[in-house]
């Protein structure tokens, strides 16, 4: 099972389920990126990932281009507001999946308001990936 996550800086949300995605199932094969790959890491969103016992500071954050001539049995942007255009892909793709979250890296105010924003978010790929999961282990 190959799996690719996608957003647009590939530097927080798409990183995040791709640790999430990772801790469920060693046995899978996780790759995250985006369109407009920023090249680093959100220092929050490996922070919050630590906190619950997922490292993903190894990570990379990696252009789409990277990986369009692999085959994927599911491709999930992870894009959430209206405003935000989220990346198309267009390699070899069996299921196309679009699961979105706000963006925690654009909240603005204290910096415990931006803290709580990156934990609602964690918590919220958390659920939704794990949804994801159970229901593809089911059908294998």
């Amino acid at each position: 099972m190959k799996i690719l996550i996608l957003c647009t800086g590939n530097s927080c949300r798409s990183q995040m389920a791709h640790g999430f995605m990772q801790s469920f199932d060693k046995d899978i094969t996780v790759r995250s990126a985006g369109t407009e790959a920023s090249g680093k890491l959100n220092a929050n969103a490996v922070k919050a990932m630590s906190e619950i016992g997922i490292d993903i500071s190894n990570h990379t954050s990696d252009s789409v281009e990277k990986y369009l001539g692999e085959e994927w049995d599911y491709v999930i942007t992870v894009c959430g507001g209206a405003n935000e255009a989220c990346p198309a892909f267009m390699g070899k793709v069996k299921h196309r999946l679009h699961i979105g979250f706000d963006d925690p890296s654009h909240a603005t105010g204290t910096d415990e308001f931006i803290w709580s924003e990156f934990i609602r978010v964690r918590d919220e790929i958390g659920v939704e990936f794990k949804k994801f999961y159970n229901e593809i282990s089911q059908n294998r």
